[in-house]
């Protein structure tokens, strides 16, 4: 009896074993999609962080020209991204130019109430996927909205939306995230310092270099100030910013189905956290020792650049060097917003310093902490990146002023740009007191 028990015992230990293996497969196919799916709304959130750090530092005139741009732009991101911008960045073995042009096709989800038989277990949901691939996308165009703030028009920006989030974005992010040449290069980013950041920062550059800066800006030599309208909406902003960048990196891990994965979740979090703290408190010092006051914005952006620096490794260094990174991206801020100012670049939200400048320290700095990086290909990523999102948003940018005009007369500039263009106020009753 024994002898049969033990044979059927036998017998059943390769079923048990496959059973233990699909089970296995089958969790870690789930917690994944459920890090993609948490991480994605998480990232979501960061568009209205973007909307009322945008409101909150921009006049009142033009409050309700941001608001509808940020709305706008998103929903015009996930139109693109699905028609055109997914396929693009993840091409797979449909290279129209191998490593560098991906095939256009639309996003195609799985059916409803998938199987195990019928999805590929061994990674996560392709709607998860999408959803969460499209948020960074999304953000890059933010990035661009607030730079050219209070004096560009609605239609032909969100244009220009259409095309960044279409087509730029998603080409670029194929060159590391869709297995394109620099992934073959050992170009590390691990969330988008690069990618997402900086890329949304050079397709800012180039849009306010056509633009130019807002009437009575630089005038006799002098920079005049032009305060925003509610800092306390800059601060909400701020913090909603902070919380989604929790999904932004910790949902960069791409997997969730083992304790070293969850436990790597973690590591990213308390990295993320330390860098935008120390970013915060840098620009809190260096403000104060510097300009003799603290400034709030400085210290707002100060901690967007700790994060934006943090963004690219926030996997391998330990707390202190996250405090190190995080701390530099603050004082970034604090010494690159005057400069722009003495180049006459006027960057209303400071955005260039925060995703572009700081994006470049992150990913530079990647090498100090992760031995798959080398400096030299860093700098190599960055400046390809880079140089294509600039270029070709500089001719779109172009093409768009020279076609339909890409700014507003000079006497809607000065009504502002809600009346001017929107026929409406986010404050009529300060305004029009």
């Amino acid at each position: 009896m024994k002898r049969l028990l033990l044979t059927a015992g036998l017998v059943a230990l390769p079923g048990m074993a496959l059973a233990e293996g699909e089970a296995a497969a089958h969790s870690q196919f789930i917690f994944t999609t459920l890090l993609f799916l948490m991480g994605g709304f998480l990232v979501f959130w960061m568009a209205a962080g973007f909307a009322m750090l945008e409101a909150g530092l921009v006049r009142s005139k033009n409050v309700t020209m941001q608001l509808i741009k940020n709305v706008s732009l998103f929903s015009f991101a996930a139109l693109m991204y699905w028609l055109v911008g997914y396929g693009l960045m993840y091409p797979g073995d449909a290279w129209i130019i191998p490593g560098f042009l991906g095939a256009i096709a639309p996003a195609a989800l799985e059916p409803v109430g998938v199987g195990a038989d019928m999805a590929d277990v061994s990674y996560a949901s392709v709607g998860s996927d999408f959803f969460f691939q499209l948020m960074f996308c999304a953000t890059t165009a933010s990035i661009v909205s607030g730079t050219l703030a209070e004096r560009i028009k609605l239609w032909p920006f969100l244009f220009f939306v259409v095309l960044l989030t279409g087509v730029v974005y998603p080409i670029e992010a194929s060159w590391k995230w869709g297995g394109g040449w620099l992934d073959g290069l050992g170009f590390q980013d691990f969330a988008g310092s690069t990618i997402v950041h900086a890329a949304g920062g050079f397709a800012a550059l180039a849009g306010v270099l056509v633009l130019g800066p807002r009437l009575g800006k630089y005038k006799d030599g002098r920079v005049i100030a032009m305060p925003g309208s509610n800092l306390a909406l800059a601060t909400l902003g701020t913090f909603i910013l902070w919380l989604g960048w929790f999904g932004f990196n910790g949902g960069s891990q791409l997997a969730m189905g083992t304790i070293g994965d969850v436990s790597d979740v973690s590591r990213i979090f308390a990295n993320t956290n330390m860098a935008a703290a120390s970013g915060a408190v840098a620009a809190l010092i260096l403000t104060q020792v510097s300009f003799g006051k603290p400034d709030l914005t400085m210290v707002l952006n100060g901690a967007l650049a700790g994060l934006v620096s943090i963004t690219a490794e926030p996997l391998a260094p330990s707390l202190f060097q996250a405090l190190i990174i995080g701390g530099v991206g603050g004082a970034i801020v604090v010494y690159a917003v005057p400069l722009l100012d003495k180049l006459k670049i006027d960057d209303v939200v400071g955005a260039i310093p925060v995703h572009l400048i700081a994006g470049f320290w992150g990913t530079f700095i990647v090498a100090w902490t992760n031995s798959d990086a080398s400096f030299v290909t860093q700098i190599i990523g960055f400046a390809a990146i880079g140089g294509f999102t600039f270029v070709v948003s500089y001719i779109l940018f172009n093409l768009i002023k020279g076609i339909v005009g890409l700014r507003v007369d000079a006497d809607d500039e000065m009504r502002g740009l809600d009346v001017a263009e929107l026929g409406m106020e986010a404050y009529p009753e300060f305004t029009n007191a």
